[in-house]
């Protein structure tokens, strides 16, 4: 009898035993996001709508997030934010873009819009001046960027005396969690943007897109997202990288190829959603009575 050599124990599991994160699944919960989102109202009647800007490297899903979001409000799939399906370092969105999303009614629109921009490439990509302008409410819709020049206050697309509902009221930051390591300048630029708006106080959350292609678990179950190792150490390095809390990290999956809808998206989604309203209605709200005081 030749000398047997045990078994080699088996490899570690991907999934952690539990969630890390709590996250209620199903039709119900579901239902319940869609009514609080349909039925929001900002507490103040001066604004008009909550303002999300969107920012982030080129591909990571900016105008997919919001082609999704209309996706699950419209209870259908659609194609608003006109997302280019090819992903080369040439940003799709050149202009400074405002996007409403229609209500049941045909007049009327959800009470927050988005804002999507240019990617941050090096070179040809926004420039972080003009984000900060942006933020202000000084950008005008339709605004072309210039990689070269930021705005200028005497050109037509400068909003010289912006009301509270131009401002930004809540900055996203959009990556890839399939992404290799972040190139240094565009984490400079990011980190830029980040420190501009947590200079006018604006409250600031990351989506982390792609969670299916960057995990075999999630792909294969969505409800798999917060017991994944891999997408928790993901999630992890990039809130260190970037200085986000994890409690702001929100990872998404975006509607991409699917012909049809699935509750387990719309929940991510939806959740995310809530968020940046409550989030960007409270800062509007403190930006209406520090006006009054």
């Amino acid at each position: 009898m030749g000398n047997r050599h045990p078994a080699p124990p088996p490899p570690p599991s991907p999934l952690l035993r539990t969630p890390w994160r709590e996250t209620s699944w199903g039709g119900e919960n579901k239902q319940e996001l869609l009514q609080y989102v349909k039925n929001f109202q900002p507490q103040n009647e001066e604004i008009q709508a909550i303002r999300v800007l969107l920012h982030g490297p080129v591909g990571a899903g900016k105008s997919s997030f919001i082609n999704s979001v209309n996706n699950v409000l419209q209870g259908k799939m659609t194609n608003e934010a006109l997302a280019s399906s090819t992903t080369s370092d040439q940003s799709f969105t050149k202009k400074y873009q405002t996007y409403k999303i229609k209500k049941e009614s045909k007049d009327n629109f959800y009470p927050f819009v988005f804002n999507d921009i240019m990617g941050l490439e090096e070179k040809t990509g926004v420039r972080t001046d003009d984000i900060k302008l942006a933020l202000e409410g000084h950008v005008k819709d339709g605004y072309k960027f210039n990689p070269i020049s930021s705005l200028s206050d005497d050109e037509p697309g400068y909003n010289s005396s912006p009301s509270i509902s131009d401002r930004v009221h809540v900055l996203v930051c959009i990556y890839d969690a399939n992404a290799p390591q972040m190139k240094s300048s565009v984490l400079q630029k990011m980190k830029e943007v980040r420190e501009a708006a947590s200079e006018l106080g604006i409250p600031q959350l990351a989506i982390l897109t792609h969670i299916d292609s960057a995990c075999g678990e999630t792909q294969k179950n969505l409800r798999n997202v917060y017991k994944s190792k891999h997408l928790k150490k993901k999630m992890g390095d990039f809130s260190s990288s970037l200085g986000i809390p994890m409690n702001c990290i929100l990872p998404m999956k975006n509607y991409s190829h699917e012909t049809q809808l699935n509750l387990d998206v719309d929940t991510l989604i939806l959740s995310a959603l809530k968020l940046m309203i409550d989030f960007g209605d409270d800062y509007a709200d403190k930006l209406c009575h520090s006006k009054t005081l």
